[in-house]
């Protein structure tokens, strides 16, 4: 059975950094996109951060140039590396990846979440 653990969450100040990590383990074959999404109360589920097997990356808006997101292919691991913490970054993030696994079958997987919270 496949499945993200994340980890690295909790309250920091603002201007502050924190490092999520998720990692896949179980049955895999190939791990391939991964990414990172956050839900704040009352908001929808967003996007924050996304790379590919191959390192390619996108990233919302609002975080460029503060998170980076990195990823460990050997460890089946992602990372998001967030600098210049803001209040409104408080939520649940939550790592999410396309997984293929040792049958061959392709399914996308989500994390239990992580709450980061950013005080002013």
């Amino acid at each position: 059975q496949v499945r993200l653990v994340e980890s690295g969450g909790g309250l920091v100040q603002a201007g502050g950094s924190l490092r999520l990590s998720c990692a896949a383990s179980g049955r895999i074959y190939r791990v391939n996109a991964m990414g990172w999404y956050r839900q704040a109360p009352g908001k929808q589920r967003e996007l924050v951060a996304t790379t590919t097997s191959g390192g390619n990356t996108n990233y919302a808006d609002s975080v460029k140039g503060r998170f980076t997101v990195l990823r460990d292919n050997a460890k089946n691991t992602v990372y998001l590396q967030m600098n210049s913490l803001k209040p409104e970054d408080t939520s649940v993030y939550s790592c999410n990846a396309d997984i293929t696994d040792y049958l061959y079958i392709t399914q996308n997987y989500w994390g239990q979440g992580t709450q980061v919270t950013v005080s002013s």
